[in-house]
């Protein structure tokens, strides 16, 4: 179970990577998946870059956790960051997008959030094994 949820959490952290990346640098054609149509245009094309950068520094703050071998406190940021696609499910469902979407990417990636949360969590602390010098 234990490798199950390292390879849960590094996708958790990588995927946040890839969708940053694309809204910073290819915002248009990124923002249609998100489940809001017609995306903001003129100088408001700025909240590319801010739900970029959000996505990002997500990513990169649970990678470096579980990099860090802080099993426990990626799974307590993981729960908080949970919120994250909670926020977004609301935003698509209020703002006339689609309750497919709205569900089947922002609703489900917070389940899976916090059942990979709750994994972490649940996780017990594995002793360091002594090193044993044989002469």
């Amino acid at each position: 179970m234990r490798r199950f949820t390292t390879v849960l959490t590094v996708l958790l952290g990588a995927f946040p990577l890839t969708f940053g990346a694309q809204f910073l640098f290819a915002g248009h054609t990124a923002a249609p998946n998100f489940g809001i149509d017609p995306w903001p245009t003129g100088v408001a094309t700025g909240y590319f870059a801010v739900k970029g950068i959000r996505d990002i520094a997500l990513g990169l703050n649970l990678l470096a956790l579980f990099a860090l071998r802080q099993r426990r406190a990626t799974g307590v940021l993981m729960s908080i960051s949970a919120l994250i696609p909670i926020v977004d499910m609301i935003t698509v469902l209020s703002h006339g997008g689609s309750a497919a979407t709205a569900f089947g990417i922002h609703g489900l990636t917070a389940l899976v959030m916090f059942f990979d949360a709750f994994l972490l969590l649940r996780e017990r602390q594995i002793a360091p094994q002594p090193v044993v010098v044989h002469s």
